[in-house]
């Protein structure tokens, strides 16, 4: 079974299947990367949860930068959040994002908590 969670026309926020959560690519506010990693791993977090799941149990991530001289400032915040042991497969590359004051865009597949 898919459940898709969220929907319009054009995409899904959360797609749902064999107990993997596949979430849309997420942006966020601010002026700085640093600001809109933040942000923006904000909203994945809140769409981790609805999904059912979390930070630990995310599986990839690919994270796509306006411009990769923001490599470093970006990491420094995804460092950070990301929970010590359970780091993801990650890839990151430099796209012309969606509008030009986007700074980074992150994808985020995890697997969905177990309940006990």
């Amino acid at each position: 079974m898919i459940e898709r969670l969220h929907t319009g026309v054009r995409m899904s926020k959360i797609v749902k299947h064999n107990g993997v959560a596949y979430l849309c690519g997420q942006v966020g506010a601010g002026e700085t990367v640093a600001e809109q990693t933040r942000d923006c791993l904000s909203r994945v977090d809140a769409l981790l949860i609805e999904a059912g799941s979390d930070r630990q149990h995310i599986l990839q991530a690919i994270v796509w930068l306006a411009d990769m001289a923001d490599f470093s400032e970006m990491n420094a915040v995804w460092d950070e959040w990301v929970p010590e042991g359970h780091a993801p497969a990650r890839a990151c590359g430099e796209a012309r994002l969606a509008r030009d004051v986007l700074k980074v865009e992150i994808i985020v597949t995890a697997a969905i908590k177990e309940e006990s």
